[in-house]
């Protein structure tokens, strides 16, 4: 051997942690042996330990057998890798390889690594261990030949690459020749009386569904009947004696250790029921008493022993309770507080550390997969796998799980079953907390392929595969569509034609047999596509029904699912993201508004799993702009550019009205949103007119500066989603450029930002009204700053101050925007207030339009404008106190009604009494009109007289099904009540 210090280093660079120790163990196997072997044992999960432990068994083998083993080793290195292996990861499996040195000898079958035993042979092999033997003999050699077993297992577990589930099927597999082993033992205990009563052995929860741990309690049930001619009561005593035996029997401590924990508590009533059961008790008890949780135990089930025909006899008759569970009240609600109970009970000190238990752990991935199962294995019996694994593949590949996330769920499962069972492998005990000694740590991380810094990475690995299984398991296991599915009959789950003619004529479908072809072209077909849609529509079509119009619901999803379905997230997010499926039920049902938007911007889907609340001011006016601008910069062609302005727009319009739909939204935020939306909009298309106007012009630099001032609604940051876009054009030259050619530029301008926003589009359209210039349509479309001036200081009349009241210069240039609110300040808050002639003046107006704008045959008692206590009765009752009092009071120079009335109630120029009634009255007619608009698509100021879209309109003012006369008398009671603030207040 080299130098002892060289030596040294070399051992800790091969992985060795105690160097001489090592050394010590090396000399004593001889350097013929030492020298091919070191590397073998580096490669393993401890070499201290793997070393160690083999001068132990050389040492319990003694010298011949030994001297054998040394040579095998170094002969065969598939033997000394399996040996080795065990040695470094299993201090337990080493202590019976002491205990027992011949069975070293079951790691050089040649076939170990590519061979799984089948599972009789198994069986065959403990039942002849036991055969003839005496009791206490029987119950060691049970345990010798269930750890020769266990150790041929785990040498192709940790060599070979075996997969998790192959490795949890080949031990539930040796579990069941146990437990038919031990019955046997059983059976010899009892006696004679053992032929009076036959026994099975169900196996429940990782052993039935074939993916048992290395060390789990075993959870069986207990079923048994009386054999012909026996006593009812001698059967009973019987297999009750052969089952306790068999549990003590796998469970007491002996000599040679014990095997594992023989678990009987999931039997009905508990530990307080009888331990065995006839299969008619077992189905009477489940009929009357089984509560939600036990049908879930069930779910895993599978006869393993005794008399296997009784076994699958109980099987078959506890299938109909396990898939009908789901239809229990309250199924999936007391499923997901059952999760939540096992969490909040962790110890504190473990909770960070429960691979099983954990938040990111086992028990979330196997919970949210056997909820899944549960509601939708009603129906599709494709998905009705005991086996973790193999069931969320089946739920992947028939759609009930996206792709990726079942492709994540499976490796996070593999990985942390994989660790569990490294951590179990150590000392074969039941554990399931991943230990913080460093040393434990480096043996784990070693064992699972991390051979440089182990412990880091095993850590980062745990870590990332915990936060996504925490993810995915909120994701799946909380999805509201399956709390909706839950609550069909399981006919209804299924959606077969007959089903569904007449669930759709009962849930208020005005044309069933419409509804049944859209139904239809969903979901007929084997696609992946088609499986999802059968998943949504039976949830969907209640989802519709609760809402106003469910025809109008099911064929927008129908046009919305053409367009959409091939997308890669369309279905998956409705079937996995949050209330996204029901927001979208009821958005297609409720609002054509909405529904036109969604099938000309089906994207907008996305946006329903968001909070779906306006954007900031910020926003709008820096993130939407500048979005708007980079999507027109993208398109040589101004029509083309202003198309993908208005796409953004679009999207931004979707946005509110949706949230206004789903009374998420305020009525002041949703008319700020609707303004701020429309200033983005005319920014960037005012940019793009600009560059327009000035390439057709072939200037090198515009003449004149444009700024876009909002008026009436507009400018009151009040617009619903009927309004136009009333605006004043103002420019200014620059520099010295000719006022004409200025003029020119700026009308140029004006007329392209009108022309281009008035293309035909897939978008509501944006009408820009400039008639509220000065000399209304006859003057030009664009005045300069100093024209607007004279015009003011030798013309202007009351009612243009008073429509300067709305004023709001909001788009173009700053420092012109500026200017001109200053320029029209004086004469919208004259500094003496109104005199007595221009207040007649401004009422005598008011009763014109009163007169002569009342559409003909229009409600004067309920039009949501001009009717008595209507918008513009509000408003000009705002715009008179402000007129007169704004001079003096600063808080009514605003363009905004509620915040003048805010500041007219602080003034004491209302009451608060008058002042909240207007308030209210302004808020409700503005809600009406926005409700009208998104239910027929359009603007309307009268209500409905349909009674489908009276109560669409109801419906989305937050009215309850069949309520919608109680809206309209609280309409006409609203209306009345502000009518009578406006007579005292504007009338005098």
């Amino acid at each position: 051997m080299s130098h002892p210090t060289t030596e040294k280093g070399r051992l800790l660079r091969l992985g060795f942690v105690d160097a001489a120790q090592a050394e010590w163990g090396l000399t004593r196997l001889g350097p013929e042996a030492a020298e091919p072997l070191v590397a073998l044992i580096a490669r393993t999960a401890d070499p201290d330990l793997s070393l160690a432990s083999l001068v132990r068994l050389l040492d319990a083998a003694g010298e011949q057998e030994g001297g054998r083993l040394l040579a095998a080793l170094v002969d065969d290195e598939g033997t000394a890798m399996r040996l080795l292996s065990v040695l470094g990861a299993s201090e337990a499996l080493g202590d019976h390889l002491c205990r027992h040195p011949d069975h070293w000898r079951e790691l050089t079958d040649p076939t170990l690594g590519s061979t799984r035993p089948a599972a009789y042979a198994v069986r065959e092999d403990l039942l002849r261990a036991v055969a003839d033997q005496p009791d206490g003999v029987a119950v060691d050699a049970l345990r010798v030949e269930y750890r020769r077993l266990l150790l041929r297992l785990a040498a192709r577990d940790l060599t070979h690459d075996l997969g998790v589930d192959d490795v949890a099927g080949e031990l539930s597999d040796l579990a069941a020749g146990v437990l038919d082993a031990a019955l046997a033992i059983a059976g010899r205990r009892v006696g004679e009386s053992v032929t009076t009563t036959r026994l099975a052995v169900v196996a429940l929860g990782k052993c039935g569904g074939h993916e048992l741990n290395y060390v789990s309690d075993v959870d069986v049930i207990f079923v048994h009947e009386p054999t012909e001619g026996a006593d009812e009561t001698e059967a009973l005593r019987a297999a009750t004696q052969l089952a306790g035996h068999l549990m003590r029997i796998c469970s007491e401590q002996t000599g040679e250790g014990t095997i594992w924990q023989v678990d009987a508590a999931l039997r009905p009533e508990g530990k307080a029921g009888p331990l065995t059961r006839t299969l008619a008790s077992h189905q009477g008890y489940y009929e009357k008493w089984a509560s939600t949780w036990e049908f879930q135990a069930l779910l895993k089930v599978r006869a393993v022993a005794g008399d296997l025909d009784l076994g699958r006899e109980y099987v078959e008759m506890v299938q109909p309770f396990v898939w009908s569970a789901a239809g229990r009240d309250g199924f999936v609600e007391d499923t997901q507080a059952m999760r939540r109970r096992v969490i909040e009970h962790i110890p504190v000190q473990q909770a960070e550390r429960q691979l099983k238990l954990g938040s990111g752990g086992l028990r979330d991935v196997e919970f949210a997969v056997q909820l899944l199962q549960l509601v939708h294995g009603r129906a599709d019996d494709r998905i009705r796998q005991s086996t973790t694994l193999t069931a969320l593949e089946a739920l992947t590949r028939y759609g009930y799980v996206g792709r990726d996330d079942g492709e994540s769920l499976h490796r996070a499962y593999s990985f942390l079953r994989t660790l569990e069972h490294r951590i179990q492998l150590f000392q074969l005990r039941r554990t399931h907390v991943v230990p913080d000694v460093e040393g434990a740590l480096r043996r784990l991380g070693r064992s699972m392929g991390h051979l440089k810094e182990p412990v880091a990475a095993l850590d980062n690995e745990w870590q990332d595969h915990r936060r996504e299984v925490r993810r995915l398991h909120e994701k799946l296991f909380y999805r509201p569509l399956l709390t909706a599915v839950a609550r069909l009959d399981t006919d209804e789950a299924r959606l077969t034609p007959e089903a569904a003619t007449q669930r759709l004529a009962a849930l208020g479908f005005a044309d069933p047999g419409a509804a049944l072809r859209h139904l239809e072209a969903l979901t007929s077909g084997v696609t992946r596509t088609a499986n999802i849609q059968r998943q949504l529509l039976p949830a969907m079509l209640d989802w519709f029904a609760e809402a106003p119009d469910p025809d109008a619901g099911l064929f927008g999803f129908r046009k919305l699912s053409e367009a959409l379905g091939r997308t890669p997230w369309y279905l998956g997010t409705l079937r996995d993201e949050g209330q996204v499926a029901e927001r979208l039920a009821r958005l297609l049902a409720t609002s054509r508004y909405v529904s036109d938007l969604l099938e000309k911007e089906p994207a907008g889907v996305r946006m329903l799993g968001e909070e779906l609340t306006p954007l900031t001011a910020e926003q709008y006016n820096e993130t939407i702009v500048e979005e708007m601008l980079s999507a027109a910069r993208r398109r040589d062609d101004p029509e083309q550019a202003v198309r993908a302005i208005r796409a953004v727009r679009r999207r931004e319009l979707f946005r509110v009205a949706a949230g206004d739909t789903l009374e998420l939204t305020d009525v002041a935020d949703v008319g700020a949103a609707l303004s701020r939306i429309t200033d983005a909009t005319l920014e960037a298309t005012l940019q793009l007119g600009q560059a327009t106007v000035a390439e057709a012009k072939g200037l090198s630099a515009p003449p004149a500066r444009l700024a876009v001032v909002a008026m009436g609604r507009y400018g009151g940051f009040e617009l619903s989603y009927g309004s136009d876009a009333d605006v004043l054009f103002v420019h200014e030259p620059i520099g010295d450029a000719d006022q004409h050619e200025a003029s020119s530029y700026a009308i140029a301008v004006a007329n392209e930002l009108r022309r281009l926003l008035a293309l035909p589009g897939g978008d509501p359209p944006l009408e820009v009204d400039a008639d509220l210039r000065p000399e209304g349509k006859q003057g030009p479309l664009s005045r300069s700053l100093e024209s607007h001036a004279a015009y003011y200081a030798k013309w202007s009349k009351v009612w243009e101050a008073q429509a300067l009241l709305r004023a709001d210069a909001v788009v173009g240039d700053a420092d012109l925007r500026r200017r001109f609110t200053e320029l029209v300040d004086p004469l919208r808050y004259p500094e003496s207030g109104l005199s007595d002639d221009e207040v007649v003046e401004v009422r005598r107006i008011k009763a014109r339009v009163d007169e002569e704008r009342l559409p003909r045959g229009a409600d004067p008692s309920s039009h949501l404008k001009l009717g008595r206590g209507g918008l513009a009765d509000i408003e000009w009752t705002v715009q008179l106190l402000q007129m007169q009092h704004a001079s003096a009071v600063p808080g009514l120079r605003t363009s905004r009604t509620l915040e003048a009335l805010a500041a007219a109630r602080e003034a004491s120029l209302l009451s608060e009494e008058d002042a909240d009634t207007l308030v209210r009255g302004w808020r409700w007619v503005s809600r009406v009109r926005n409700a009208i608009a998104l239910v027929r698509g359009r603007g309307g100021d009268q209500l409905p007289n349909g009674s489908r879209e009276r109560a669409a309109v109801a419906n989305v003012l937050g009215y309850p099904a069949g309520a919608s006369d109680h809206m309209v008398n609280d309409h006409l009671r609203t209306m009345r009540v502000s009518h009578a603030v406006v007579d005292r207040v504007f009338w005098g």
